[in-house]
């Protein structure tokens, strides 16, 4: 059975999302909005749908898509537009939305680096690409939730691998690739834990570059904080080493 496949029928997850703040993703979906009122938005693993229904009482289109059955039968209750796809190939033709975003996706799906084509894919030019994901090479940090993340010999690591990505990206780019993790499965189910993608905004931006995208911004705060705070904790490559990896991204080539 694949990773993804273990999420197909995880009623704990849906129960575990249905329990969301909507600070927690507030941010997130603010920053998916591309085009007028109207647009059509997706939210790539929406879960149980909050995004959407976020989106759908602002005056978008939203759809959704997730890998699980149960949050698409709660995430329906939200919006008929919501559905179960294979965690591979949107179900959407090309150039179809305005905006395309996946929050605490990236690091679950088994071939990143085509989910990220994938998602410019579905976008118009012009359009806006949003992922979300933890950076699981923090340097800076502390009560860290992952292992890889803890402790002063993980965080010295995930610094100089950061610092090999950036050499890698620089004079070898074909042969960069997220770097794969075991995932810790536990009883009773615990998110995020299972992650097999050492997700990472320098190559989140990396590979949407590659997709044909221009970058809006690249931010460790995944959450509305306070301006100044915000401002502070973003405002040197140093948001690269802490939190998370929120990259907001602009297509700008057509597709041959």
């Amino acid at each position: 059975m694949s990773h993804q496949e273990t999420y197909r029928h995880n009623q704990a997850y849906a129960e575990f999302l249905a329990g969301w703040d909507a600070g927690f993703y507030a941010r997130y979906a603010d920053t998916l909005k591309s085009g007028p009122k109207g647009s059509r938005l997706l939210d790539v693993g929406c879960g149980v749908g909050q995004v959407v229904a976020r989106l759908d009482a602002e005056g978008y289109e939203a759809y959704g898509v997730d890998v699980s059955e149960p949050n698409i039968e709660k995430a329906r209750q939200f919006s008929s537009r919501c559905q179960v796809y294979d965690g591979k190939a949107l179900p959407f033709s090309d150039d179809f939305f305005s905006g395309v975003g996946a929050l605490n996706v990236l690091e679950h799906v088994e071939e990143p680096e085509a989910f990220i084509r994938e998602l410019v894919r579905v976008v118009e030019p012009g359009g806006r690409v949003l992922i979300s994901s933890p950076n699981f090479f923090r340097a800076i940090g502390y009560r860290d939730y992952h292992p890889q993340m803890r402790g002063f010999s993980n965080k010295w690591r995930n610094f100089r691998r950061l610092l090999a990505k950036r050499r890698q990206i620089k004079n070898d780019p074909g042969s960069v690739r997220f770097d794969r993790m075991t995932p810790i499965v536990k009883e009773p189910f615990t998110p995020d834990d299972d992650a097999i993608v050492a997700t990472n905004a320098l190559e989140i931006a990396f590979f949407l570059q590659r997709a044909g995208c221009l970058i809006e911004g690249i931010s460790c705060t995944d959450r509305y904080v306070a301006r100044p705070i915000d401002w502070f904790l973003n405002l040197t490559p140093l948001r690269f080493l802490m939190f998370n990896a929120f990259v907001a991204a602009r297509r700008i080539q057509m597709r041959a």
